[in-house]
């Protein structure tokens, strides 16, 4: 295999939890060399979710490709051991609340210090400024005050979260997009200088709320939840099935509306002046889901696949993890994966997105135990000596 796109990249990760581990997952991914400092008692997403005790396998993928160390950085002498990683990479990524790596001096100005060109990614709640930026801050908070929370679920309902962390998703994926940037314009700055890249997760949030803002910036609407409905063009929604299942079909564009009625044989309701536009067709959506409803719930979900695949008509079924994973398209694709451990086994989990032609990203490893990495990064990174790794050891200041 080749050398992948970020080989050669260092990243040191000092964070915890969602956020800044799925920035150094995806980096990692891509062949960067990703450092992962944890707490001695480890990163707490160990715990989170199904799996053997202390290492959640949601853990496993989130820390694959990852070397581990185990740091105590609340002492002076941790403090030194992450400076000195942070002046030997070229990336920094951290989810700490504003301020607190400055008190341990390990800030982007205390950095950069001795490292002019380090890349330096901050994930908070709020952003580096403003009057919220030293409030806590939680990728579900983000949701609700980034808006999503509120145009999520049915109407006669109270707002309903999705089901995965997508606040904390969301900001790592800005990350990502921050940091790959800044690797650019310093590789074509004469001075090679770095940036910070400032993520909030609520502006992450509210960066993919389409029309939310603009419309009622400029036009006073403010957007409601409508359940499944998509609230500016239809047809689009999830509709039942005959076996009790459940499909989602978008026919919501002019080439495709027609494609549906054909398929359905109800050229009555192509011709309904109602529906002859996207406009009408939000307007009297109730009308169309429910003909779109009675025609679904008269045949069984594979028919229904076929049938509009067929015709032409993006549709899918609402699948489980169960499904996922058996579905033709994701095996085909090689999507699961399953990822060596140090005690020879493997551990199944999702491949790396996106794929690369020339460069493609792979797992090599799975998320390992506590400071699995510690001394063959301390060692072949820094140069520390026997000694000196030793001491850190018998301080208890790294595992």
């Amino acid at each position: 295999m080749g050398e992948m796109a970020l080989y050669g990249i260092r990243v040191l990760e000092l964070g915890q939890l969602v956020a800044a581990p799925s920035v150094g997952r995806m980096l990692a991914d891509l062949g960067a060399d990703v450092i992962k400092v944890e707490p001695l008692t480890g990163d707490p997403l160990r715990h989170w979710g199904h799996g053997p005790q202390g290492a959640s396998w949601w853990w496993q993928m989130q820390a694959r490709n990852k070397r581990l160390v185990a740091l105590d950085l609340h002492s002076e002498d941790g403090q030194r051991v992450a400076r000195d990683l942070a002046a030997s990479c070229d990336v920094l990524v951290e989810n700490f609340r504003p301020g607190r790596l400055s008190s341990w001096n390990l800030g982007y100005d205390q950095v950069r210090n001795e490292n002019p060109g380090i890349i330096y990614a901050s994930i908070s709640g709020y952003g580096q400024t403003g009057p919220y930026r030293e409030r806590a801050g939680f990728g579900n908070i983000a949701e609700a005050m980034g808006g999503l929370r509120y145009v999520t679920g049915f109407p006669d309902r109270p707002p309903v979260r999705t089901g995965v962390s997508i606040g904390d998703e969301l900001a790592a994926l800005h990350a990502v997009v921050g940091i790959l940037a800044a690797l650019y314009q310093r590789s074509v700055d004469p001075d090679r200088r770095g940036d910070f890249v400032d993520v909030a997760l609520t502006e992450s949030v509210l960066s993919i709320m389409e029309g939310l803002i603009p419309e009622y910036v400029n036009g006073g609407i403010v957007q409601e939840r409508t359940g499944n409905n998509l609230l500016r063009a239809a047809p689009s929604n999830i509709y039942p099935t005959r076996d009790q299942q459940w499909i989602a079909i978008g026919a919501n564009s002019p080439g495709t509306f027609p494609k549906l009625t054909t398929a359905m044989n109800r050229p009555d309701i192509a011709a309904d002046p109602r529906f002859q536009s996207n406009e009408g067709r939000v307007r009297y959506v109730d009308e169309l889901d429910s003909a779109i409803s009675e025609w679904t719930a008269r045949h069984g979900l594979r028919e229904l696949v076929e049938l509009l695949a067929e015709a032409g008509v993006p549709a899918g079924p609402v699948m489980s993890a169960k499904d996922i994973v058996e579905d033709p398209q994701i095996q085909a694709r090689g999507m699961i994966q399953y990822a060596p451990r140090s005690d020879g086994t493997t551990v199944g989990m999702f491949d790396v997105v996106p794929k690369l032609r020339r460069a493609a990203g792979r797992i090599r490893w799975a998320g390992g135990n506590i400071g699995a990495h510690t001394d063959e990064v301390l060692r072949g990174v820094l140069r520390y000596s026997p000694d000196k790794i030793n001491q850190l050891h018998a301080d208890d200041v790294v595992r």
